[in-house]
């Protein structure tokens, strides 16, 4: 067997929560995830995924936007905030959105 050294990191508690029932419905255990992700590092040699933002869809992604789209776009948004039409950041998980 190879030789096995231990992790010790800090993470998100609900990170590792929602991740651990992805990784149960799998049959994995979050040591196995952990094991394969790192394989999977070393047998390519970058990170087995793109890490990049996302883009935005065009309808909102400033760069195919007109000076008048945007004070539009912004202006709905202020209308959507001032008639309650919009879920505050701290919500959202409460929500399960």
């Amino acid at each position: 067997m190879a030789n096995v050294v231990e992790l010790n990191f800090p993470i998100d508690s609900a990170l590792k929560h929602d991740a651990e029932i992805v990784l149960n419905n799998l049959g994995l255990s979050m040591a196995t995830a952990i094991d394969i992700y790192l394989k999977q590092i070393t047998l390519t040699g970058r990170i087995p995924f793109d890490v990049e933002l996302p883009m935005a869809p065009d309808s909102i992604n400033a760069k195919f936007m007109t000076a008048s789209d945007i004070r539009n776009t912004l202006k709905a948004g202020e209308d959507d905030i001032k008639h309650g039409r919009c879920i505050k950041a701290k919500d959202i998980k409460k929500k399960g959105l």
